[in-house]
């Protein structure tokens, strides 16, 4: 068992999963670092600059080995079955909620009162009246979207973000936040409005994932769902 790894991890009484601080080792919380920083960089030279690929696969990719030869197993990331999946469908359905109400009725507004309003993905205009198109658009939330990009940010960066400071409760809801913000970022083509609105969904997929502990499924429906009410919306012309 390698030097990060040799914390137990437990879950607290308010579901967060949390890893003990008294035993993360220093080089694996340096390495947790490390890590962080690299895929924070591949973030931001992905969209903010354009000089790599998407950012992604390769968050995918690097998180799935990382979780592999560091911790062995990806249930250490959440891949696992949820002791309840009840409590997941629950709390992805009231992450889903909060995060649509919320940028209907709060982000949207203030937002627009500064900036234009967010730009959608290159080719969603092509989704009204086109079931082809809207099925397509389905396929890519539920894969890259959904799965892809909640491994990446929440099952891989929050967690070596977390590392970093311990492993404690605190440590992983400054995670969750550092994240956010990257996860805003990574909506970097959507402008102003777009980044502040995409890192408030970070916000609350990271609280789901924390408040399921540490679950992963609960955030991939969350974000699944959120991106199909948006897709069904544009289909049946109720967003523009």
């Amino acid at each position: 068992m390698s030097a990060s790894t040799t914390a137990e991890t437990s879950v607290s009484s308010d579901g967060i999963g949390q890893v003990s601080s008294n035993k993360m080792a220093p080089g694996g919380r340096w390495l947790s670092l490390g890590e962080f920083i690299v895929g924070g960089a591949i973030v931001i030279l992905h969209n903010v600059y354009h000089v790599i690929p998407n950012e992604v696969p390769i968050l995918f990719v690097v998180g799935l080995i990382s979780f592999r030869l560091r911790d062995g197993n990806w249930k250490a990331m959440g891949l696992g079955w949820p002791a309840s999946w009840r409590r997941a469908v629950l709390i992805a359905l009231a992450a889903a909620f909060l995060r649509i109400a919320l940028s209907s009725v709060l982000i949207d507004p203030v937002t627009a009162h500064f900036w234009p309003a967010a730009r959608a993905p290159e080719g969603m205009n092509e989704i009204t009246g086109h079931l082809g198109v809207a099925l397509r658009w389905l396929g890519i939330v539920w894969t890259f979207a959904a799965f892809g990009e909640e491994i990446g940010y929440r099952g891989y960066l929050v967690n070596r973000a977390a590392e970093t400071g311990g492993g404690s409760r605190f440590s992983y809801w400054l995670g969750v936040v550092g994240v956010a913000v990257l996860f805003g970022y990574g909506h970097y083509y959507k402008g102003p409005a777009g980044i502040i609105d995409s890192g408030i969904a970070g916000l609350i997929l990271g609280a789901a994932y924390l408040l399921s502990g540490r679950n992963l499924w609960a955030c991939i429906l969350a974000h699944g769902l959120i991106d199909t009410v948006g897709v069904v919306a544009l289909f049946f012309g109720w967003s523009s």
